[in-house]
C-alpha cells in the first residue's frame, strides 16, 4: 500500500512541477534575420491559440463604459438563454428515447 501511495505522490509532485515550469516559461517566439513584424504576428497567433489573450483581458481593471456593460450583459443573457433552450430540447429528446 505504501508503494502505491509513494508512486501517486511522486506523480502528483512531478505534474505540479511541470505545471509550474510551463507557467514560468510563458510563450517564446524566435526572431529570424531581425524580422520583428513576423515575430510579433506569430506571438499574437500563439497568444490567441493558447488562451493567454483572454486571461489578460479578463484581469484588466480599467473602467468599462455603461454601454459596454449593457452589451456584455445582453450577450451573457443570450448565451444563457440558448444553453437553457438547448438543455430543454436535449432533455425532451432523452425522455422520448427512454419511453
Amino acid at each position: 500500500m505504501n508503494t502505491i501511495a509513494k508512486r501517486v505522490t511522486g506523480i502528483m509532485t512531478r505534474a505540479s512541477h511541470n505545471i509550474q515550469l510551463q507557467q514560468e516559461r510563458g510563450i517564446r517566439v524566435k526572431v529570424f534575420s531581425g524580422d520583428l513584424e513576423k515575430a510579433l504576428s506569430s506571438l499574437q497567433k500563439k497568444m490567441v491559440s493558447s488562451g493567454m489573450e483572454r486571461l489578460i483581458k479578463a484581469t484588466q481593471t480599467h473602467h468599462i463604459k455603461n454601454s459596454e456593460k449593457k452589451v456584455l450583459a445582453r450577450k451573457n443573457l443570450e448565451r444563457r438563454i440558448k444553453s437553457i433552450d438547448f438543455a430543454r430540447k436535449l432533455q425532451s429528446i432523452l425522455i422520448k428515447k427512454v419511453r
